[in-house]
């Protein structure tokens, strides 16, 4: 699913790419990607899902984030119908956790090295697939969701170690890092990760130290829930005065600022908004042609922070 790709800044196919470009594990990347999750909500209208992750790709997208977690395997079989060889786009999936339809939550940790091993292989499976591109290890030490306990509380040198065996072995390309601490991150560097998936927004920085770090040493930086958390103590992009006045100056949409601010606020930021409409994924791409003046970089440099730390289970 994967080429060597171009430091182009239109597609193979001759598409701009939205939001300029990015380096990810090795590729030149749209810094404006598609976050997957979101697809699940389609599972009655499973050509409708197949419409969107190729209305995503003919737009110049070429960076798509998923799980086989996310329905149950459902968005990946998804991907798979949908992607060609020929669209040159980098997959990244998860690992960490495993479905778990009839529990209090719809997902329990799977953090120990045979439940990682044994998720890669269910990926490559449902994606259709002999190496996926990336692999991020989804800790459970911080941001919002869930928390080990028991025998789910894993070292992280034995779990890079397993991901590094897989590497070895061709089934994944490099590893990523989510849900992690900035010590974690520290200690994963001599692993050679590539990105860092952490819970951050416009009104959640408290992972503005990591970030720095991520910039310094090249790690792609790819927040999720970058417009506030759907869970209702997160707070929310969009309800947030600073956004609007500067949302209304530009003529565009709350979430659109948000977007924007992450992209200007730091180089190595690559977004992978997440939607199931296809009007919001047109409106996700168009984040890329937004410029913010330094007045209302500097509102929004202004708005407080507030943590995203919020557990379940």
């Amino acid at each position: 699913m994967t080429s060597t790709g171009t430091s182009s800044r239109a597609t193979n196919a001759g598409t701009p790419r939205p939001g300029g470009t990015g380096p990810l594990a090795g590729r030149t990347v749209s810094r404006i990607g598609y976050g997957a999750m979101q697809l699940e909500r389609l599972h009655s209208d499973r050509a409708a899902a197949v419409g969107l992750v190729r209305r995503a790709v003919d737009r110049g997208v070429d960076h798509l984030d998923t799980a086989q977690f996310y329905g149950d395997g459902f968005v990946n079989e998804v991907l798979r119908e949908a992607l060609r060889p020929t669209d040159d786009v980098v997959v990244v999936s998860k690992v960490g956790a495993d479905p778990d339809p009839g529990g209090p939550l719809p997902l329990r940790p799977a953090q120990r090295p045979e439940e990682l091993r044994a998720s890669v292989e269910d990926n490559l499976k449902s994606l259709g697939t002999d190496r996926i591109a990336v692999v991020n290890l989804r800790r459970l030490d911080t941001g919002p969701g869930l928390r080990a306990e028991g025998d789910q509380v894993v070292d992280l040198d034995d779990q890079l170690a397993e991901l590094t065996r897989l590497r070895d072995e061709g089934k994944i390309g490099a590893i990523g890092l989510s849900s992690v601490t900035l010590d974690g991150l520290r200690r994963a560097l001599p692993a050679g990760i590539v990105c860092v998936q952490n819970a951050y927004s416009v009104v959640s920085r408290d992972d503005e130290d990591m970030l720095r770090l991520c910039t310094v040493e090249g790690i792609a930086w790819v927040p999720y829930f970058p417009l506030g958390g759907a869970f209702p103590a997160m707070p929310k992009v969009a309800d947030e005065p600073a956004v609007h006045t500067v949302a209304e100056a530009l003529g565009v949409t709350p979430a659109q600022v948000g977007l924007a601010w992450l992209l200007h606020h730091a180089p190595n930021v690559l977004l992978i908004p997440g939607t199931a409409d296809p009007g919001h994924l047109d409106a996700n791409l168009a984040v890329g042609g937004i410029a913010l003046d330094e007045s209302s970089l500097a509102a929004l440099d202004a708005v407080r922070s507030r943590s995203a730390d919020v557990r379940l289970g």
